[in-house]
């Protein structure tokens, strides 16, 4: 598809006023004018489904990329009634640099590889919805806000819960005053086994006829690829590549209580577990952020528990409505009461004091009463979509979802120095241990940037 640089334009800074048909959640027939050119980069599995809405909405998919030529394949058969039109690329620095047509791209690699690729495609001036958590390291997350406020391109941070019609009357129910003061939240999800908890096996097997293992480790220190334990779907669990469990879902279960409670940074940072000073991310850890009181709101503690660890009176609590122990979640617990959210705080369940059991808010007599102020949203990917044709606003854009990969990865410091630490949020560091600085920042390897 040719796009020209002024309806590339038109596109980035098209106000209010432009009246676009409305999107259904079903497949729709979009005039050529009016569709996007998108390019798919990271062809795993969490993409597959970024395509498919894509395609439905009626948008074209000009590219995938991938330095496995497995996962494009994959993604051939996948999407089959479209591939025959959709190109195919081993590097993405090639594919912004053909395809002058592309509005947007959609970055689904490993973690390692977010920053470099949105630096890359938001200097292109694309349009860009990247997963989260948004970057590998805390400099990034800072880097691409600040350049986010800059840019004239349209970001979004894939942490799909934001629009959840439950967030949104979550953070409803709080304004109000329904919980009282929130003191503590809980996120709680299951001990994981290896390759967490463990360090890099000593040898390694042949690399697979079609990957670029020196590609795929990009940015990142050479290792050897070992079959089966970082590519595919496992690299999250290594340092070198991801952040474990805290970051693959810290931009989800952080959603809500930092946008309601509106927490900016922590002041202190504390953390427990087995095997944290390994190469991968432990089997069983808590990292606990304090935040200091802030105008009306008192202080908060917020507890990522991995395994074990949920307080005892909060596993009895939410047993006695579903039975048993939710295999993930995120409960935030005020003074008048507990809202349950889920850990993609896409639910809401309420349960004041004195009351036996959650109920949904639809069910709940005093939320019921609460009224709605936050519109709804018709879809993540759509509001991105929509806000880069000039219509609406996204979400969760980069300085947001930037803000929240900091907090997570600030926990991940703590882990790796495994010891409690003061945070200084704004200046991005531990005050009085240059030694964490390792850990904030990072060099990467030059050859694919």
């Amino acid at each position: 598809m040719k796009t020209s640089s002024t309806r590339r334009h038109f596109l980035a800074t098209a106000g209010s006023t432009l009246i676009l048909p409305h999107l259904s959640r079903g497949k729709t027939r979009l005039p050529a004018s009016e569709r996007l050119s998108v390019a798919a980069i990271g062809m795993g599995g969490q993409i597959q489904g970024h395509v498919r809405t894509l395609l439905d909405r009626g948008h074209h998919v000009a590219a995938f990329c991938d330095v496995d030529e497995k996962q494009i394949q994959s993604s051939q058969k996948n999407h089959k009634a479209a591939a025959d039109k959709i190109k195919t690329y081993g590097d993405y620095r090639v594919l912004l640099e053909k395809e002058k047509s592309l509005d947007a791209v959609v970055i689904a690699t490993p973690d390692h590889w977010h920053a470099p690729i949105c630096r890359a495609a938001m200097a292109a001036g694309k349009h860009v919805y990247c997963e989260k958590p948004l970057t590998h390291t805390l400099g990034e997350a800072r880097q691409l806000r600040e350049l986010s406020r800059a840019s004239k391109v349209v970001t979004q941070t894939g942490n799909q819960g934001s629009a959840s019609p439950n967030i949104r009357r979550s953070m409803e129910l709080i304004a109000a005053g329904l919980f009282g003061p929130i003191t503590d939240v809980h996120v709680w999800h299951p001990g994981l086994s290896a390759p967490y908890g463990t360090d890099r096996p000593a040898q390694g097997d042949p690399v697979p006829a079609g990957l670029d293992w020196d590609f795929w480790l990009g940015p990142a220190p050479v290792r050897p690829y070992k079959k089966e334990i970082y590519h595919p779907a496992r690299w999250r669990a290594w340092y070198d590549f991801g952040n474990g469990t805290l970051g693959d879902f810290c931009c989800h279960s952080f959603n809500l209580p930092v946008r309601a409670l509106d927490l900016d940074y922590p002041d202190r940072i504390s953390v427990t577990g087995k095997k944290m000073g390994k190469e991968s991310f432990p089997i069983d850890c808590t990292t606990s952020y304090h935040f200091p009181a802030k105008g009306k709101r008192g202080p908060v503690m917020m507890h990522f528990h991995v395994g074990d660890g949920l307080p005892q009176n909060l596993v009895q609590d939410l047993a006695g409505t579903f039975g048993k122990l939710p295999r993930v979640g995120c409960i935030l617990q005020g003074t008048k009461g507990q809202l349950s959210a889920g850990l993609w705080n896409s639910q809401c369940y309420v349960r004041l004091k004195d009351e036996a059991k959650f109920r949904g808010a639809d069910n709940h007599e005093a939320a019921k009463a609460i009224p709605e102020t936050i519109p709804r949203s018709k879809g993540h990917m759509d509001e991105w979509l929509d806000a880069c044709r000039g219509q609406g606003k996204v979400f969760a854009d980069f300085d947001f979802g930037g803000h929240l990969t900091e907090i997570g990865l600030a926990g991940i410091v703590a882990l790796r120095l495994q010891r409690e630490i003061p945070w200084d949020g704004p200046n991005m560091n531990v005050p009085g241990l240059p030694e964490a600085d390792r850990y904030i920042r990072k060099e990467d390897r030059p050859k694919y940037l």
